[in-house]
């Protein structure tokens, strides 16, 4: 045996008395990202639908407002199972159309044929299956998630702003992001109030916003993340633009077309180095949210 190896036993949750369908729903509530999917929020536990259950797990897409409807069932997979994941996306879907929507089964064990069954549905229906193991290393136990299926590529669908702003605090952002990060938006908020010094941050579960006399402002966004800060400013997309941006070395998302937005990924260094350019661009976007 190699040395330090420690060879895991599987546990099969189903049967066990004491890993259920609720602990597994509980640490990913707590931790998204063990899904695999992304870095997500969660928006939502145990969902009530009128008439169709309870959604497990409602989770969003920190970046792109994404939303993900999450089943969870220990076991394999079967007819009810599928249909509710179906259905719960379905309810979702209608109900917040602004949203992108993907439906995600996970489960214990995704047989052939029912990975078949979904697959069919996948060209029609964004579908994500994961598999789950339970594994025992010596007095610890893990889930290792595997997607077995992957959803067909479809585009993304950006904030909502009204839909977004759920309050949250600093120290939620610092723990999520850094504080070092989080202290980036308050670099570029000292900015912002080079020309309009009544603003201050307003802190929100997907985004850190502004605000005027307590009512949102929001021309520009910030996302702090663990090593930078991603900043969307709501301007049109022109070539002029997109030249200063690029001469300034500053690395850019995709412009989201759908809210008018560019994102540009900032770093302490560009914060400081480039500050004369992001003034501009938020002066800029300022301008256009008071007209």
């Amino acid at each position: 045996m190699t040395k330090g190896y420690v060879k895991p036993e599987r546990l099969l949750m189903r049967t066990h008395p004491e890993y259920s369908e609720k602990w597994v729903q509980q640490l990913i509530a707590d931790d998204p990202s063990i899904l695999g999917l992304g870095d997500l929020v969660l928006r939502d536990q145990e969902r009530i639908h009128p008439r169709a259950g309870r959604l497990d797990l409602l989770l969003q897409d920190a970046d792109t407002k994404r939303r993900y409807e999450v089943e969870l069932q220990l076991g394999s997979t079967d007819e009810a199972h599928i249909i509710r994941t179906i259905e719960y996306w379905d309810i979702e879907r209608k109900r917040y159309p602004q949203y992108d929507h993907c439906a995600v089964i996970v489960a214990e064990d995704i047989t052939s044929r029912f990975l078949n069954v979904i697959s069919l549905f996948n060209g029609t229906i964004p579908l994500i299956a994961i598999q789950m193991q339970a594994l025992c290393i010596g007095e610890h136990v893990t889930l290792v998630f595997t997607t077995v299926m992957d959803e067909m590529s479809r585009g993304l669908v950006d904030e909502d702003e009204d839909a977004e702003a759920a309050p949250t605090d600093r120290a939620y952002w610092e723990k999520r992001a850094t504080k070092a990060t989080v202290s980036l938006a308050d670099e570029l908020l000292g900015t912002v109030r080079g020309f309009d010094p009544s603003l201050e941050l307003k802190y929100n579960k997907f985004y850190i916003g502004l605000s005027r006399d307590g009512q949102p402002y929001n021309f520009v966004t910030f996302r702090p993340k663990k090593s930078n800060l991603n900043l969307d400013v709501k301007l049109p997309e022109t070539e002029e633009l997109d030249a200063k941006i690029e001469e300034a070395g500053i690395e850019t998302l995709e412009y989201n077309k759908r809210w008018g937005n560019y994102r540009l990924r900032l770093t302490k260094e560009l914060v400081k180095n480039r500050a004369e350019l992001l003034r501009e661009l938020m002066q800029l976007a300022y301008e256009r949210r008071s007209a």
